[in-house]
């Protein structure tokens, strides 16, 4: 197995990365952005740089007509991709071999939270599991290593393990003629 970024292998990819920041500790820093725009209903349309829009809708018990996945499946699909690829990328710098990996995340939800019926449930998930199968002539015990480095190295399960600050501020645009 060999993870190719744009045609060089990942691991001499990530060298040369590290590399360049040792040099220029500035290239470590920088700031992603993408953007969420309401399309009526239940629905937004997500933008990531040039790529396609991802359609984002809820299901129908939420008042949507399910038109794509809601904003806890796409932070799933997030998490379990988050460590499908840092698995993948350890792997390959640490000389293990994977043959095949798929990755299932499982969120548990109280809904109770979220409708605002009891302030003592939070709206978020309430667990989430994670099952990383791995087809692979490896032992176990350096799989785990693995897995458990993959664990202390993937951003978005870092963000969802420790707070992260997060500011919102108001950008009102008036539509009924009134000067604020």
């Amino acid at each position: 197995m060999v993870v190719r970024v744009q045609g060089t292998a990942a691991k001499e990819a990530l060298r040369n990365l590290a590399g360049a920041i040792q040099a220029n500790p500035k290239l470590a820093t920088g700031t992603t952005s993408v953007r969420v725009r309401w399309s009526g209903g239940t629905q937004a349309i997500g933008q990531v740089r040039s790529f396609e829009p991802i359609v984002i809708d809820e299901p129908p018990a939420f008042g949507g007509t399910d038109r794509g996945p809601n904003p806890a499946e796409l932070l799933l699909v997030a998490l379990g991709a988050c460590q499908e690829l840092t698995l993948l990328i350890l792997a390959e710098q640490l000389g293990l071999r994977i043959d095949d990996i798929e990755v299932d995340v499982h969120g548990d939800l109280d809904l109770r939270g979220f409708l605002g019926i009891d302030p003592n449930i939070r709206p978020g998930f309430q667990h989430i599991s994670i099952t990383v199968h791995i087809a692979s002539p490896e032992p176990e015990e350096r799989l785990r290593e693995l897995l458990a480095r993959a664990e202390r190295l993937c951003p978005v399960s870092d963000v969802l393990r420790n707070p992260v600050p997060i500011e919102t501020t108001l950008a009102l645009q008036r539509t009924d003629g009134v000067l604020s």
